[in-house]
C-alpha cells in the first residue's frame, strides 16, 4: 500500500538519532517527492528491469528523506523506519544499495554520485538503450558538493558528450563553500548542459522543470530551499 504527500510528515518523525543531518534530508523532501511521483518510471515490481529509470542519490549523508518516499511508494514497509540507524536495521544513516530496496548505490562520500551517473548514461548508450524513451538516469546532489572537483569533471565530460539522458538535480540550500558567479545553473550551461533553477517546494515548478526537453544535452535543475541553519 502506497502513502501520499501529506503522509511524508508522519513517515519522517519515525526516523531519530541523525538531528544534525535534518536539513540535508528536509532540503530534498519535494524534490524527491515529484521525482517518484510523476515523473521516474521506477516501481516496487521494476527495480530490477533493465529498462527502469535510474535514480542515484548523491547526497546520501541525510537519507531520511529518501527512505520515507521509498517507503510511502511501496518499496519496504513503513516498519522499518523507526529502526533507522540501527545495529540491525538495512536503513542505514548512509544508503546501502545491498540492504534498501530501490537503491541504485551506496552513497554518503560527497562527490561520487554523479560521476557514477556518467558512467551508467555511458553503459546504457554502449547497451543500445540511450535513445529517447529509454531509461533515464538521475543524480541528486546538494550544492556542497559542487565543491568537489570530481563533480566538475563529470559535468565537463558529460556535456562534451551530449549524455540527454542524464539528469543531475541540485539542492541548493546554500551550504556551499565558495557558490558559484552567476548562480550554479550557470556552471552547467557553460559546460553545454540545459539547465534551470526553479522553486524546490513549488511541486509544479519542479515538474516542469523535470520534464522540459533537452535533446543533445544533459539536464540540471537547480531547486532553491531555505538556507541551511535557517
Amino acid at each position: 500500500m502506497t502513502s501520499t504527500y501529506t503522509d511524508l510528515p508522519r513517515l519522517m518523525s519515525l526516523m531519530t538519532g541523525d538531528e544534525k543531518h535534518g536539513p540535508a534530508a528536509t532540503s530534498t523532501l519535494d524534490a524527491l517527492w515529484v521525482l517518484y511521483d510523476r515523473v521516474l518510471r521506477v516501481s516496487p515490481e521494476t527495480v530490477d528491469d533493465p529498462g527502469r529509470d535510474r535514480f542515484l542519490l548523491s547526497k546520501g549523508h541525510g537519507p531520511m528523506a529518501y527512505y520515507a518516499v521509498l517507503a510511502a511508494k511501496g518499496f519496504f514497509a513503513d516498519a522499518l523506519l523507526p529502526g533507522f540507524g540501527s545495529y540491525d536495521s538495512p536503513l542505514g544513516h548512509h544508503p546501502d544499495r545491498v540492504l534498501v530496496p530501490g537503491a541504485e548505490i551506496s552513497s554518503g562520500s560527497l562527490g561520487h554520485g554523479l560521476p557514477l551517473g556518467v558512467g551508467t548514461a555511458l553503459g546504457l548508450r554502449a547497451q543500445g538503450r540511450a535513445g529517447a524513451g529509454g531509461p533515464a538516469v538521475w543524480v541528486l546532489i546538494g550544492d556542497a558538493e559542487l565543491d568537489e572537483g570530481s563533480n566538475h569533471e563529470a559535468i565537463a565530460y558529460a556535456g562534451a558528450a551530449g549524455l540527454e539522458r542524464l539528469h543531475t538535480l541540485v539542492v541548493d540550500n546554500a551550504s556551499a563553500t565558495y557558490g558559484w558567479p552567476g548562480g550554479i545553473a550557470s556552471r552547467f550551461e557553460a559546460a553545454g548542459w540545459s539547465a534551470a533553477t526553479v522553486d524546490g517546494r513549488d511541486h509544479d515548478a519542479l515538474y516542469e522543470a523535470f520534464t522540459a526537453p533537452h535533446p543533445g544535452r544533459p539536464r540540471a535543475v537547480v531547486t532553491r530551499v531555505e538556507a541551511k541553519g535557517s
